[in-house]
């Protein structure tokens, strides 16, 4: 009886294995052929499930927003606002090594997708989802300005994370930074 294979599971793990790669050596040096041994596959094998170098980017961008959407899911609407915050900004910063591959990836996707359509068209759409989903959110919990709240909490967030990526010594300051910021702007609407 032949092997059934899950295709979706398949590009996945391929997926995540690009995001490590990024994440450890830069987007350089991805390619199917590193990719391939990254997975513990074949670069045909890899070929399969991808066709191009930018197929396999694209979907390892698509695959970061999506682990950043899961883990936003997850944070409790129902906790105080401020706390809220704090926690939904803490699912998108390199503080594991999960976080942190994904954090890197993103920053370069991020340079990345400046010289490629098909790549800043994924990054606008994961940055509309989530900008629109923290709107929701912040309208829900009678946030004054949502949509400018969320855009300086998005700031907040990108600035912290990559802060984080090449300073990891400064975490504990930059927390308490995040927390200041929290304070002033969950106070602005009082």
């Amino acid at each position: 009886m032949p092997k059934t294979v899950d295709r979706r599971e398949q590009r996945r793990q391929i997926g995540a294995a690009l995001l490590r790669l990024a994440a450890e050596q830069g987007l350089d040096q991805v390619s199917v052929r590193t990719v391939a041994a990254e997975s513990g596959r074949s670069a045909g094998a890899v070929q399969k499930y991808f066709g191009t170098k930018e197929d396999m980017l694209v979907f390892a961008a698509e695959l970061a927003g999506e682990r950043i959407e899961e883990r936003m899911a997850r944070v409790d609407a129902g906790l105080p606002p401020r706390q809220a915050l704090r926690e939904l900004i803490l699912t998108t910063l390199p503080l594991d090594d999960e976080r942190r591959a994904e954090a890197a990836a993103q920053l370069a996707f991020a340079v990345h997708a400046a010289h490629h359509p098909r790549l800043a068209a994924i990054r606008r759409q994961v940055d509309h989802d989530v900008r629109q989903a923290l709107v929701a959110w912040l309208e829900t919990a009678a946030c004054p300005a949502p949509a400018a709240t969320a855009d300086a909490v998005i700031a907040l967030s990108d600035g912290l994370a990559l802060r984080m990526l090449y300073a990891p010594e400064e975490h504990t300051s930059l927390l308490a930074a995040l927390d200041h910021a929290l304070d002033t702007l969950t106070s602005m609407g009082r």
